[in-house]
């Protein structure tokens, strides 16, 4: 019960500071509508999880994860560059391909910052999830991107806690 508190206020703090970030008005008129966002969301959350009883864990370790996201930043960076240069260059990409990656994540959440990874970064689309592989589209298929995507499998695998994939 204690544990399930905690995870709603610092669910609630989280959006009430995305809420904050996203309006960038600071008005008394803002703040009051924030909260009853929040409020709202916290109890439609709760209310689901009571029906449906599926509870999407949270397996991930906080700094590996921000070490990831400054990583990812990184990669995105990149990957626009190269992306640039192929829509600059005027010719149309003649590597375009869909291929499969394997997915060595055991939980849910990790697979989903698997998938939505490939999809942020430009140039490629996560197309369908299986069960041990996502099919994915390349604008511009070289390689080094089977190797990249098993690095980028690595490192979201190195953010899941020791009990990541275990059915409480």
């Amino acid at each position: 019960m204690v544990n399930r508190m905690i995870q709603g206020i610092i669910a609630a703090l989280g959006l009430a500071a995305l809420w904050l970030l996203m309006s960038g008005l600071y008005k008394t008129l803002i703040f009051v509508l924030g909260t009853l966002s929040v409020l709202l969301t916290i109890f439609i959350v709760n209310r689901m999880d009571k029906v449906d009883g599926h509870k999407l864990g949270y397996d991930i370790g906080i700094f590996a994860t921000i070490k990831y996201l400054v990583w990812l930043m990184v990669e995105i960076a990149k990957s626009n560059w190269a992306v640039t240069k192929v829509i600059l260059s005027g010719k149309k990409p003649e590597n375009n391909n869909m291929f499969e990656v394997p997915v060595t994540q055991k939980s849910e959440i990790a697979q989903v910052i698997f998938a939505n990874s490939i999809t942020l970064t430009p140039g490629t689309v996560t197309v369908e999830s299986e069960d041990d592989n996502f099919i994915v589209h390349a604008l511009d298929f070289a390689e080094g991107d089977m190797d990249a995507l098993a690095d980028m499998d690595a490192r979201v695998s190195a953010i899941e806690t020791d009990n990541a994939g275990a059915v409480s």
